[in-house]
């Protein structure tokens, strides 16, 4: 009788087993990729804003070059030389100094939530 009973903790231990350890296996697969997922995620926004900075400074000084004066505002940037980003994720903080002083900017992500940290 306690063969038996030892048996039934034996095959219950192992039904157990056989559920919880493929269980972890498979959250510990989920975590790891959301980890890359996150780390390409920083990686691309860190890259796109790097794009965006060198975009605008190659615009303004293409502006000074060509009509002898820094750009008025952000606007006209994107007006008369075509200057384009996702404004849901980055701010550009534009300040024309004089027209001919280089302007202050400043870019800025706007996101923090989700991916993006």
């Amino acid at each position: 009788m306690e063969e038996l009973t030892l048996k039934k903790r034996q095959n219950f231990i192992l039904s157990i087993m056989g559920f919880i350890v493929p269980s972890l296996v498979i959250i510990f697969i989920i975590v790891i990729f959301y980890i890359g997922v996150s780390q390409i995620s920083r990686s691309t926004e860190k890259k796109q804003e790097e794009s965006l900075y060198t975009a605008v400074e190659r615009d303004i000084v293409q502006c000074y070059s060509i009509e002898g004066i820094y750009p008025p505002s952000l606007e006209y940037l994107e007006e008369h030389y075509g200057l384009v980003y996702d404004k849901s994720i980055f701010f550009i903080d534009y300040r024309p100094v004089a027209s001919n002083i280089y302007p202050d900017v400043t870019i800025l992500r706007v996101k923090g939530a989700g991916l993006r940290s």
